[in-house]
């Protein structure tokens, strides 16, 4: 028996754009997901990239629930002795909202080459503005 390998047209791959002021961080991450890996598609396929290019602005009004804002750290380590580095949520938001969301998508996309391609049609923005209006993206709204 063959397996069935749908035709993916990557020309015709569609923009979309979501607003997250006032998001829930993680289901807007789940959303942006989906999208991005073409789960909300009839074709497909988990070894295949069908997935769209999703723009997210307003970076920095993305919510969190309970105390996540002061008690969630994120960990770097630089791989030196005491190398390790710890920043609060606030901290982050504070210097580069646009990590938040980029941090929490690629924690739900596979972490091989294909998760890879995929976080580069993710593109975070603070504020309104964005550079990708010429691909006419199509708005979608959070799950709130």
């Amino acid at each position: 028996m063959k397996t069935h390998l749908p035709k993916i047209d990557l020309d015709q791959r569609k923009w979309h754009v979501i607003d997250a002021d006032g998001a829930i961080l993680g289901r807007l991450a789940v959303q942006i997901a989906d999208v991005l890996r073409g789960k909300n598609k009839p074709v497909y396929t988990a070894h295949l990239d069908a997935g769209d290019f999703v723009v997210v602005i307003n970076a920095e009004k993305v919510r969190l629930t309970g105390k996540k804002e002061t008690a969630k750290e994120f960990m770097t380590y630089s791989g030196w002795k005491g190398g390790e580095k710890y920043t609060t949520v606030a901290q982050v938001r504070e210097k580069q909202p646009e990590r938040l969301i980029e941090h929490a998508v690629k924690g739900m996309i596979p972490k091989n080459r294909l998760g890879a391609q995929l976080l580069t049609k993710l593109k975070v923005f603070k504020g309104d503005k964005h550079p990708h209006a010429a691909q006419v993206p199509a708005v979608l709204v959070p799950v709130k």
